[in-house]
């Protein structure tokens, strides 16, 4: 997409342990799909007595490789950035292996302001997690030769968290800002006024250089955060005008805004565009007849 920085290039191989900076490693899960890029990365920060960030899918070939990769050493902690189904299923068999406990914001529950809207299912959610400790906006997590900060970051999914390695000034941003791609906002998970909030949020930071779980490291956040903020605000502006145009419905918007993107990743677009009207529609710019569902009508404000 014109006008963000995109970095794809990723040097790894499945299964194998990663030197990604001095405090980290990564071990890439053989999960690759429109929405999780190469696949799930999975970050071993410590050495000796690690802490280990989004065991990822129940892939026994992945959580084979996570054990290999922390053999001789002591993982302390598990640290969780958010509950779908890529990022904390394996977290309980990789916990009884290594018997450590886990830390997230909280089990999955989708955004309340989507509460009542019918015909909306969560997709992708980890039901089954619960962590071990619940944790939230600027708790502090502390190891052997490190320290976390925990970000509260809604917007993708309600308990987004990121984490901020005080050691080395870097922030694993999880699903909330990537560097391959701009990040799906699917109701009732996501959320687009949050996301925008925490966008806002991690610009207000200093951290050096992001670490997604899907992709490269993000080396000029701020540039590239910058630009997905842009991206979003274009975004709006493109349906207010298409809906000016007299269309109404998501399906026809989608097909307008979206012309290059493959079909087979329209209803994605799809539950985006509905978050970004609903955010809209909370701005004043934008109305529908009842609440916003994907078969709603919408129309400029007047």
């Amino acid at each position: 997409m014109a006008g963000i920085p995109f970095v794809r290039e990723i040097d790894f191989e499945y299964g194998a342990v990663a030197e990604a900076s001095p405090m980290i490693r990564r071990v890439v899960a053989e999960n690759p799909t429109p929405f999780t890029f190469h696949g799930t990365g999975t970050y071993i920060v410590g050495r000796g007595e690690v802490a280990v960030i989004d065991p990822g899918p129940l892939l026994d070939a992945h959580l084979d490789a996570l054990l290999a990769a922390v053999e001789g050493e002591r993982v302390t902690h598990i640290l969780i950035t958010h509950t779908h189904i890529d990022h904390s299923p394996a977290a309980e068999p990789f916990k009884k292996a290594v018997g450590a406990p886990t830390y997230g914001f909280g089990p999955h529950v989708p955004g309340t302001c989507w509460e009542g809207v019918e015909g909306l299912v969560s997709k992708g959610g980890d039901y089954d997690f619960r962590p071990d400790h619940e944790i939230g906006d600027g708790d502090v997590i502390e190891g052997n030769g490190w320290t976390f900060e925990a970000v509260h970051t809604p917007g993708h999914i309600h308990n987004h968290l990121c984490f901020a390695l005080k050691e080395e000034n870097a922030l694993f941003s999880g699903d909330h800002v990537m560097g391959w791609s701009t990040t799906v906002v699917s109701p009732p998970d996501g959320d687009m006024s949050d996301y925008m909030a925490s966008l806002d949020k991690v610009l207000a930071r200093d951290e050096e250089t992001f670490w997604p779980t899907h992709g490269p490291a993000i080396a000029d956040p701020k540039r590239h955060v910058h630009a997905l903020k842009a991206h979003r605000e274009g975004r709006e502006d493109a349906i207010l005008e298409t809906l000016q145009g007299g269309v109404e419905d998501i399906g026809h918007i989608v097909k307008t805004l979206y012309a290059k993107v493959p079909e087979h990743l329209h209803p994605a677009a799809g539950r985006t565009t509905l978050s970004h009207l609903v955010r809209m529609i909370e701005m004043g710019r934008v109305t529908c007849d009842g609440l916003p569902r994907e078969d709603s009508r919408f129309r400029p404000a007047v």
